[in-house]
């Protein structure tokens, strides 16, 4: 039996639990009564925050070489997004990297491209939650500021030492030995050495943290929007302070798109600030749906009307990026 497949049902019975100790009607009459202006600009600045989003890696690829259109990058943003949305910690938007072959013609560009743009999304997020935990440290005194730390630091010595091609090589080959078969590993190699192909230089790497820390800034100004729709009147500042816990949290492979367990970390780190869970609740239930939902019906409209584009082996490597215990399980 493979318990891995039961676990995003954790973050399922979390977010119904959740629901039920609150009471629904209380969250159905904050979302019916929320103000309809807010909600208004949040869709505004979302569609902002999706140019930004397709901007960071979309620069990353104009490093590499990759000579893709801002407007074809976007639709592939918006329909990896939507494979984000249904698989854990966003694993799925590993797909970009299939959809870049079209410009790349193979897959290593692709996956590096992903790579970096993943480890400064992260990074970003840690750098932040750091940054707002020293702030209020003594309103919030438990969070775990030394473990932020680490990973980020875990993040940075990974970066310096992956974006080398001999000291990757030289670490990789004790690993590849073992993983691939003979008959695998050229094809391997190839991959890796594509990987390495016009990979960006080290001095854009400040410009590829700061577009991904104005990524969230803008996502989290989103919400902040939604907040306010709510009657929730918090200053951003303390948003910038609580919401990239909430996004750490929501990335724990334990449901599907940190659904419950973002909302059970959201609701006891604004009780602190004096907001009410029926409140935090129907917030975070509206951004799900004005961040997540709506933009992933788009690309999964986008997605189908494109499908001729992604050919079965596509598909294929899809399911193994994001479902591997598949693999063990056949």
């Amino acid at each position: 039996m493979n318990w891995r497949k039961y676990l995003p049902i954790i973050g399922i019975v979390l977010f119904i639990f959740i629901l039920v100790k609150i009471n629904i009607l209380e969250v159905v009459n904050e979302i019916r009564n929320a103000n309809i202006f807010f909600i208004a600009a949040s869709l505004i600045v979302v569609l902002g925050m999706f140019f930004i989003q397709t901007l960071k890696w979309f620069v990353i690829a104009r490093e590499q070489r990759i000579k893709i259109p801002f407007k074809e990058a976007f639709k592939i943003n918006v329909i990896t997004n939507f494979y984000g949305f249904i698989t854990p910690s966003k694993l799925g938007t590993v797909i970009r990297a299939e959809y870049l072959k079209k410009y790349t013609g193979n897959i290593g560009k692709g996956l590096c491209n992903f790579t970096l743009d993943k480890i400064f999304d992260l990074s970003s997020v840690f750098f932040m939650a750091i940054l707002f935990s020293f702030m209020f440290r003594e309103k919030i005194p438990f969070l775990p500021i030394k473990f932020f730390i680490f990973i980020f630091a875990g993040l940075v010595l990974a970066t310096v030492i992956f974006i080398s091609k001999s000291r990757s090589k030289a670490i990789l080959r004790v690993f590849l030995k073992r993983m691939f078969p003979e008959k695998m590993k050229k094809k391997a190699k190839m991959a890796f050495d594509s990987f390495y192909d016009n990979i960006p230089r080290k001095r854009y790497f400040a410009v590829f943290f700061m577009l991904n820390v104005v990524n969230w800034v803008t996502n989290y100004f989103a919400v902040f929007l939604i907040g306010k729709s709510l009657g929730i009147n918090l200053s951003f500042i303390y948003f910038l302070a609580i919401l990239p816990i909430g996004t750490l949290i929501s990335l724990i492979p334990i449901s599907v798109n940190g659904l419950g367990t973002r909302e059970a970390g959201l609701i006891s780190l604004f009780s602190l600030f004096g907001v009410s869970a029926s409140k935090v609740f129907s917030m975070s239930l509206l951004s799900i749906f004005i961040v997540m939902v709506v933009p992933s019906a788009i690309g999964s409209f986008l997605m189908f009307k494109n499908q001729g584009k992604i050919d079965g082996k596509s598909q294929k490597n899809f399911d193994s990026y994001s479902c591997p215990q598949r693999r063990g399980k056949n």
